[in-house]
């Protein structure tokens, strides 16, 4: 709207110089020519100053006037471009063909062709030479702050290089201090896989820096060992390098240059909650063996081995279930974590219970592995010295990123993160001439960057989030002059990357008139979301939004009860009139005449952008019987295929609430599982009372308010282990396969005798 709004003032401006000029005396003409001839030759500047100049001037200046009519009209179409600049960012949906967009009010705009670059290589469609992109990348490297730690050789790893920092409170009495929540493993970041974790990542320390390329790993019976081949922990300080806090060798930047293990906390951390862990470090022939239990020393010795054996670190530990209760190490999960270790470090093999992981082509084999579906043009890469990034697009929704530190996966990005896509967006528009808007641009792609530094500062103790703000200059400049040096090289890919732009923009402008429309009626019709029981505080309000939740539930019922059970200042809930539409496979049109789904996208702040999201958590609380996980399928089929970014980063929950109370007169147990039940039975006596819940509403507001207080609320993460799964899965359960879905269902049916209910 604004580029025809640009339009109408210059058609006017026009006609208005053609009928003075048709009014200026014959006697004039030719003073009239000769200015308009001498403005001609005058620069752009210098016409648009004579254009306002001559404005008030009369019928001589006729013939100027219809000369600065054409710059003027630059000038407005500039101004609109401007104005398109501001609007907001796009909402996520399905187009006519079944493909995923995002859409708003803007164009992009070329650079006029007068301002192209000269020099440019015959296939490309880059107006920039390979000497400017050489000189661009050059430069960028200059910023990177570790440049000058690669050429430093590491220092002798002896007994002089261990330090002792002071000590820290008792890990088992702060424990979440240290590796967050705790968990039975349910969870891909329970505290029992940051343990294993932490273990690994120091013998990835000593591969990075050059020693050992082999990890073995087992796990059994939640009986964790592993074995780098690195230099091996010096013999006269494995004791303290496992018990005493801030003790080690990572705090001495000449002997781990880059290091991805905690500062003298991860291994100490893993020792104090364990009930069983034992330490060997190989060096030279000699063995030093240490065995604890729950932090404390039990045996300790050294000597020379009886056989040579490799030089390097072996770890054995079982964690404490005093500390995690019931526990089960999911091997989905840790089988994640090997691969992305694989990724991260070409050259090194992981054995994890006899399985290889190992990778060639590093953050592409990632990306290979990831992918939904087959990228538009070849996966891009760019390796330098302490960055590497791969890229492509895809027809699927939205933005994916695998971001890493120090081979550290950081889930919630972080500064790097930030960096890589101003960088990308900035290399863009560099390579094309252009402005594109920054929506079109990453909307689609799926890429994974990971950067190497000396002193990572992350804003949690496991990791999640990188905060360093001395690396954006650095980071954001080589991913652009790295990415312009690809795409100059890769002239066919750049085309069918200019291709998935333009035609996100055409998508995002096409569908910008739907949403008004929407928009307009839900204005005229309520104030306020009519399904929406707000809370105070929200995700913009830093602090004190840093809890917001929103639970989205069925019903007056449940939703009456969770009214009056909530913390109003950070819990909001939005009541569904009943089971949603199947969104699988619609156009993304269909989502803004899906009055409901368009009250959900408002309620949640993200009709133009998921980087609006009002609340920190939404959480879908359901019935737990068949038409409440029904509910639940259609709510993640929703979020999977117009905003699969909140399912990626964290933001989508499960609550969970009890099946089962059993009570007699003096004590209520509330039970999630059927184990629970049987053993909260067993501790009330056979004059107990059980009953089932099948329903939220069937719960009264004083006992639910313990269900979804922060201290007891139980909430299970809805997580991906494979983006590439998605499309099969949805496809399967919610798409028109009717017969098949039916004859899977009657396969997999349970027999009464099967039901415990």
């Amino acid at each position: 709207m604004a580029t025809k709004k640009s339009e109408t003032p210059v058609k006017k401006s026009t006609g208005a110089a053609a009928t003075a000029a048709k009014k200026t005396a014959s006697v004039k003409e030719k003073a009239a020519t000769a200015k308009a001839k001498a403005a001609s030759e005058k620069s752009t500047a210098a016409k648009s100053a004579a254009a306002k100049k001559t404005a008030s001037v009369k019928e001589k200046s006729a013939t100027a006037k219809a000369k600065a009519a054409p710059e003027k009209s630059t000038a407005a179409k500039t101004a609109a471009a401007k104005t398109s600049a501001k609007a907001k960012k796009p909402v996520a949906g399905i187009d006519e063909d079944g493909t995923f967009r995002a859409w708003d009010n803007a164009k992009s705009k070329d650079v006029p062709k007068s301002k192209a670059k000269s020099g440019k290589t015959q296939d490309s469609p880059s107006k920039l030479t390979a000497e400017e992109i050489a000189r661009n990348l050059e430069k960028a490297r200059s910023f990177d702050p570790g440049k000058d730690a690669s050429a430093k050789k590491p220092a002798a790893y002896d007994d002089e290089k261990i330090r002792h920092l002071d000590a820290l409170e008792h890990i088992r009495l702060r424990s979440g201090m240290y590796i967050g929540r705790l968990g039975d493993g349910s969870n891909q970041n329970d505290g029992i896989y940051v343990l294993l974790k932490e273990v690994i990542d120091n013998s990835i320390d000593e591969f990075i820096m050059g020693f050992g390329n082999k990890i073995d790993i087992s796990i059994k019976d939640n009986h964790v060992k592993v074995r780098d081949y690195g230099r091996g922990i010096p013999l006269g300080k494995v004791v303290e390098c496992v018990s005493e806090i801030n003790t080690g060798a990572k705090y001495d930047n000449d002997v781990f240059l880059f290091s991805v293990g905690m500062n003298g906390v991860g291994t100490k951390a893993v020792n104090a909650l364990s009930s069983y862990f034992r330490v060997c470090s190989i060096r030279s022939g000699e063995c030093c063996e240490a065995v604890f239990e729950k932090g404390k020393l039990i045996k300790n010795r050294t000597g020379k081995l009886k056989e040579k054996q490799p030089d390097g670190t072996f770890f054995e530990f079982v964690p404490d279930e005093e500390i995690f209760g019931k526990y089960s190490y999911n091997m989905e999960f840790v089988e994640k974590r090997i691969r992305n270790y694989a990724y991260l470090n070409t050259g090194l093999t992981l054995h994890l219970n006899g399985i290889e992981y190992s990778s060639k082509e590093g953050l592409l084999d990632l990306l290979q592995n990831e992918l939904e579906e087959e990228g538009l043009y070849p996966v891009g890469s760019y390796r330098g010295e302490h960055l590497q990034f791969a890229f492509t697009h895809t027809n699927a929704y939205g933005e994916n990123y695998f971001s890493f530190v120090n081979g550290q996966f950081t889930s919630d990005g972080g500064t790097h993160l930030a960096a890589f896509r101003e960088g990308f967006i900035k290399g863009v528009n560099d390579f094309f001439q252009t402005s594109f808007k920054s929506e079109d641009i990453r909307e689609g792609i799926t890429a994974a960057i990971l950067i190497k530094i000396k002193n990572p500062v992350f804003e949690s103790q496991t990791k999640n989030k990188l905060g360093n703000t001395e690396i954006r200059q650095w980071v954001a400049g080589e991913v652009q002059s790295g990415l312009n040096d690809w795409l100059l090289k890769n002239p066919k890919a750049a085309e069918r990357l200019k291709e998935k732009i333009a035609h996100n923009e055409k998508m995002r402008v096409e569908l910008s008139n739907v949403k008004k429309l929407v928009r307009d009626n839900a204005k005229k019709n309520s104030i306020r979301i009519e399904k929406l029981d707000d809370c105070r505080y929200h995700l913009e309000d830093g602090e004190k939004g840093k809890n917001s939740m929103i639970f989205i539930t069925e019903g007056q019922s449940a939703s009456g009860v969770m009214t009056h059970s909530r913390n109003s200042d950070y819990q909001a809930i939005f009541s569904l009139r009943g089971k949603p539409e199947n969104m699988y496979g619609k156009k993304q049109t269909d989502i803004w005449k899906n009055a409901e789904l368009a009250q959900l996208m408002t309620a949640l702040g993200i009709e133009d952008s998921v980087d609006n999201l009002r609340y920190s958590k939404i959480v879908i609380a359901t019935d737990a019987d068949n038409d409440g996980f029904h509910i639940r399928n259609l709510l993640l089929t929703f979020f999977l295929g117009y905003f699969e970014e909140l399912i990626t980063s964290g933001r989508v929950w499960i609550l969970e609430t009890p099946l089962f109370r059993v009570r007699n007169k003096k004590e209520n147990i509330y039970c999630y599982t059927e184990e629970e039940r049987d053993a909260a039975q067993k501790k009330l006596g056979k004059s107990c009372e059980t009953s089932r819940f099948k329903g939220l509403g069937e719960m009264n507001s004083n006992e639910f308010k313990h269900f979804i207080a922060p201290e007891t609320i139980n909430l299970t993460p809805v997580e991906i282990s494979q983006l590439k799964v998605i499309p099969q899965l949805l496809a399967f359960y919610m798409g028109k396969n009717t017969p098949e879905r039916r004859k899977f269902i009657e396969n997999n049916l349970l027999s009464n005798a099967d039901i415990d209910v």
